[in-house]
């Protein structure tokens, strides 16, 4: 299988003809009043992701995602589907669940014992035929249901009736990377962390690499950060990715004797990276080689996951954002799952989820994640963190996504300054604008 053909949706990534030019000004990431307008007109209409279908496997089985001052509970059926209720007891509003966990018989709520059904019908309530005027309630009242659905392994679920279909809202994500088997992953790192930022930072920082080679210096000597190596796309649903080929910069040297990791995955694959004549031609043939090798090897090394993957997969780093904040690198062996929600109130604050998975492969008992180092490959425990300048998240000091967060709280602190006014994007930096012009879509009912 060689490289993929592009798309026919794709756009240009680095011609800036694809934008309108809509200004990036501070207040997008300051105002209590846009942010209540983002709510309004696009966080209640798009899909959002409640957890994995792995969190789901026995009838009963239920994740609880909370957004802003919203709640949702997805519940796993006796009939094998999921459906998604609004988290609040259909009698006076108290909350039903605070984290996921199992409904035995269903959801019973701690004020008054009104008991709700897996599917979400009343099943029981106090005084039910006796004290009320207006009839029994029980079989009649159901929960507020929304809209459930599943993709690569993610349960999603939308507050908007009248939402797109799921697969319709990522088209053409779910394409592209039909060839991943992203329900087989395994969450080996599992994090929600607190920022002093607002939830954009994520989505700019994820929409570029220009800013890799000054904030993660480490990356150049495997993923090729050299401005005209990258292919970067959109697509008109505001998804957009940058794809690198996992080999080292031509630029970027690394002093001598300091070992490459280069070095260390060709040898991985049975490939010597001293039989290269020089620096040049180990980075671009030995990128080639490498390809090959894995295509030869895979299956009797256990990577049954590269079966159905072509060259550019097995060997390169799709970077991909989600409209509006969630991001997935696909990695050949690993899947990293990135995402900020804003706060309830505060535009300057945001949660970060940082999930890394792994796919299984036969003997593996430890994987390694670029986001969180070395890992047992099983099922991670749930983590909240404050970052608090790098102190709360020991764990990830000094990875990729540690460095992206040192850098949130200056971001967040210089768009309320007089000297900021727009941004001055670079073409490589394209992306960014095209998602503040998508987000100004749904703001000005234009999506």
């Amino acid at each position: 299988m060689g490289q993929p053909e592009r798309h026919p949706l794709t756009m240009d990534g680095r011609d800036p003809r694809n934008l309108r030019g809509d200004p990036i000004t501070g207040d997008r990431y300051t105002s209590r009043e846009f942010m209540q307008r983002e709510w309004e007109h696009m966080w209640k209409r798009i899909w959002h992701v409640a957890g994995r279908v792995k969190q789901l496997e026995e009838p009963g089985d239920y994740i609880v995602h909370d957004f802003m001052h919203e709640s949702v509970i997805c519940i796993r059926q006796n009939d094998g589907s999921i459906k998604a209720f609004y988290n609040v007891c259909g009698h006076r509003g108290q909350r039903l669940a605070w984290s996921d966990a199992h409904a035995g018989e269903g959801l019973r709520c701690p004020y008054h014992g009104w008991l709700w059904g897996r599917d979400g019908v009343l099943r029981e309530a106090q005084d039910a035929e006796i004290d009320f005027p207006q009839g029994n309630p029980c079989g009649k009242l159901r929960l507020h249901e929304l809209r459930c659905d599943t993709w690569g392994g993610f349960v999603w679920y939308t507050m908007d009736p009248n939402a797109p279909s799921l697969m319709e809202y990522l088209h053409p994500i779910p394409e592209i990377y039909k060839n991943y088997p992203m329900e087989t992953a395994v969450r080996v790192f599992w994090m929600k962390i607190d920022l002093n930022t607002n939830w954009k930072f994520a989505t700019d920082n994820f929409s570029e690499s220009y800013h890799t080679r000054t904030a993660h210096p480490q990356v150049p000597p495997w993923i090729d950060q050299d401005v005209d190596s990258a292919r970067h796309e959109m697509y008109p649903n505001g998804h957009g990715r940058t794809v690198q080929p996992m080999r080292p910069s031509l630029t970027d040297r690394l002093p001598p004797g300091i070992p490459h990791p280069f070095d260390a995955i060709l040898r991985q694959w049975d490939i010597d990276p001293d039989s290269y004549p020089d620096y040049e031609t180990k980075a671009m043939q030995g990128w080639l080689d490498l390809k090959k090798q894995k295509r030869k090897l895979w299956k009797e090394r256990g990577y049954l996951h590269y079966e159905h993957m072509n060259d550019e997969e097995l060997t390169d780093s799709p970077h991909t954002v989600i409209f509006p904040n969630v991001t997935i690198s696909f990695l050949p062996d690993n899947l990293i799952f990135f995402r900020t929600e804003p706060h309830p109130d505060d535009p300057n604050k945001c949660t970060f989820d940082l999930w890394c998975m792994a796919f299984p492969v036969e003997g593996q008992t430890h994987v390694e994640s670029i986001m969180a180092g070395i890992q047992p490959l099983e099922e991670a425990e749930f983590q909240h963190r404050a970052f608090d300048n790098g102190r709360g998240v020991p764990e990830i000091k000094d990875q990729i996504v540690y460095q992206d967060m040192l850098l949130a709280e200056g971001q967040q602190r210089g768009m309320y300054s007089q000297g900021y006014r727009d941004a001055y994007l670079a073409a490589q930096e394209t992306r960014v604008r095209f998602f503040h012009e998508v987000l100004n879509d749904y703001l000005e009912g234009r999506k």
